[in-house]
């Protein structure tokens, strides 16, 4: 896009999903955004469990605190999930539940032990994210993996970043993490009012959804095209929305200079951009008519 330098920022995804399947996430920035959200680090602690260090680093930016929780293999190799303050407080309860199930464990047993190695599995719900808590067993040792999808539009079969935690240090972390709650709450902060509501408009053969949504990293538009058996969309950062705003106008304005514009001709009640109630709240947006195709957008994505 011409007048537009792009800024890639490369989050490398590590613990087997990383160079072998994704190689790379590549984040975008226009020009003069990146590292404006200034982000800053209130408390941390460093666990050494085993071969491995893990660091809880309580962190707070414009929009609310939480914990990133980083892990750190003898090889070096780095791992990291992100928890809202509301999601480590579940979390930590988990680990109490965790390790009294792996306390009444008899000695690992290669025979007895399941086809996908899981122990004992639990799940956890935020905003649209969902946590997978899974206590396995392997050649190594029993471990507590803590992993999420990648893509909240592909949660089956997608590639996940996870963290692994030894299950005989789950007693450690969760003592680590009830520090840290005892001293910054539970309350996640950030954005407290209503999120506005959803719009709606169709163009030719293609319907159009802005749906606006809000997780531990801030809140974001998601614009999805919906075609019969189709559809894509993009998540665009609160942040950046002034400068699309601008991008979209200059272009409005040239088109207009050349002779050219938006042809308003065939437009009718179901091309004009509607509200649509519910969607600001992750609900399913309600077409004008029965023969609308069914969005049901998809209000979270990590790519903020």
């Amino acid at each position: 896009m011409q007048g537009v330098k792009e800024d890639f920022v490369a989050l490398e995804m590590t613990n087997g999903w990383g160079e072998d399947t994704m190689d790379k996430i590549q984040y975008w920035y226009p020009e003069g955004q990146h590292g404006q959200q200034s982000e800053q680090e209130l408390a941390t602690k460093m666990l050494q469990i085993q071969s491995k260090r893990f660091y809880l680093d309580v962190k707070q930016n414009r929009r609310g605190r939480f914990i990133k929780v980083a892990e750190i293999g003898a090889d070096g190799r780095r791992s990291q999930i992100f928890l809202a303050l509301s999601t480590a407080s579940e979390f930590r309860d988990h680990l109490s539940t965790f390790s009294d199930f792996y306390a009444s464990l008899g000695p690992p047993n290669p025979e007895n032990v399941p086809d996908d190695g899981k122990l004992k599995s639990e799940m956890m719900v935020k905003d649209n994210r969902r946590y997978y808590l899974d206590l396995k067993e392997n050649s190594r040792g029993r471990f507590l993996r803590v992993s999420y999808p990648v893509s909240q539009t592909i949660t089956r079969g997608g590639p996940r970043t996870q963290i692994a935690i030894p299950a005989q240090g789950m007693i450690e972390f969760r003592d680590a993490l009830t520090d840290l709650l005892e001293e910054f709450g539970i309350d996640d902060g950030g954005f407290k009012g209503d999120l506005p509501e959803g719009r709606y408009m169709r163009v030719d053969n293609k319907n159009f959804y802005f749906d606006i949504g809000q997780n531990n990293r801030g809140i974001y538009m998601r614009i999805s095209e919906v075609k019969t058996n189709f559809r894509t969309a993009i998540t665009v950062p609160e942040k950046s929305w002034s400068r699309f705003r601008d991008i979209f106008a200059d272009y409005c304005e040239k088109m207009k200079e050349g002779g050219g514009g938006v042809s308003m001709s065939g437009m009718g009640p179901g091309n004009v951009m509607s509200d649509v109630k519910g969607s600001g709240s992750g609900q399913q947006a309600s077409s004008p008519s029965s023969s609308q195709p069914n969005p049901n957008p998809n209000l979270d994505s990590n790519l903020i």
